[in-house]
């Protein structure tokens, strides 16, 4: 494992791309980045969990700066109705999270051979870490949220619905395209009709925490538009390991991306420590 101070200089190969099949016959994207350096069987491997509406493509260089900053491989991949993989169906149930963490996300994770998670999700991401590292405490080495809710809030409601004015009212679909193709609009109607819902109000997952027992490093932007810091505090009152808060300031709900090098860093420290 390297610190920040003797990681190495060579920069990581570049990452190979790769299908995963599940068992349903879905076909995910998927990517492995290898370190710069080789590692020792059982090393870890980070573990990239997109955002709602996320894709390999919108991590940008992240996890490449993250596998160079601690010399750990990385798996990063696209969930169903996510950039390249297969569709989603509509309606999507309200336990989605749920099934991306304890059906979906291990099919991935036995099938590119991980045997030793360290997850990073970001939003959605970031809860379906919580919810596996929940489900298989004995399996996550160690869990990063980046604005991970474990329930819901009217700003994330609020915050909601004023990105779909935006979706309806400006160019967002197609920049959306860019990177969803056309999964685009079946994508962006199941997070929007999904959370705000009546249904979905009463979504919370808080009573799953205290079955989480690895390390947790709990990350979120205090100018986040679509929570408070409430759902910091409520994981890390609730887990039932070790959990150290970051808020970080001049940062909305895109932490590694608006405070890049504040977030490498502590990512780096973390991954260190818990290694």
């Amino acid at each position: 494992m390297h610190t920040p101070e003797t990681a190495p200089h060579t920069a990581p190969a570049e990452p190979a791309s790769f299908v995963i099949t599940l068992a349903d016959g879905r076909r995910l994207m998927a990517e492995w980045h290898a370190p710069p350096v080789p590692v020792p069987p059982g090393t870890p491997t980070l573990v990239f969990l997109h955002e709602a509406l996320g894709s390999i493509r919108l991590w940008r260089d992240f996890p490449a700066a993250l596998v160079a900053a601690t010399g750990l491989p990385a798996l990063v991949y696209e969930r169903p109705g996510h950039g390249c993989s297969d569709p989603l169906s509509l309606p999507r149930g309200k336990e989605y999270l749920h099934i991306e963490a304890e059906q979906v996300l291990p099919q991935v994770l036995a099938a590119a051979g991980v045997d030793r998670p360290l997850l990073v999700g970001h939003s959605d991401g970031g809860s379906i870490a919580l919810l596996y590292a929940a489900a298989f405490p004995d399996r996550a080495v160690a869990v990063i949220t980046e604005a991970a809710h474990v329930f819901v809030e009217d700003v994330t409601v609020a915050g909601v619905r004023q990105a779909t004015e935006l979706y309806r009212t400006t160019d967002l679909p197609q920049r959306l395209a860019k990177y969803h193709g056309s999964n685009t609009d079946i994508l962006y109607r199941a997070w929007a009709e999904t959370w705000t819902s009546e249904a979905f109000r009463d979504w919370n997952i808080e009573d799953r925490l205290p079955r989480i027992t690895c390390p947790l490093l709990v990350l979120q932007g205090q100018d986040d538009e679509y929570a408070t810091l409430r759902q910091v505090d409520a994981i890390c009152t609730g887990s039932g390991g070790p959990a150290t808060p970051l808020a970080i300031p001049d940062c909305a709900h895109e932490p590694h991306r608006q405070q890049r090098a504040a977030v490498l860093a502590a990512m780096t420290d973390f991954v260190a420590r818990v290694g």
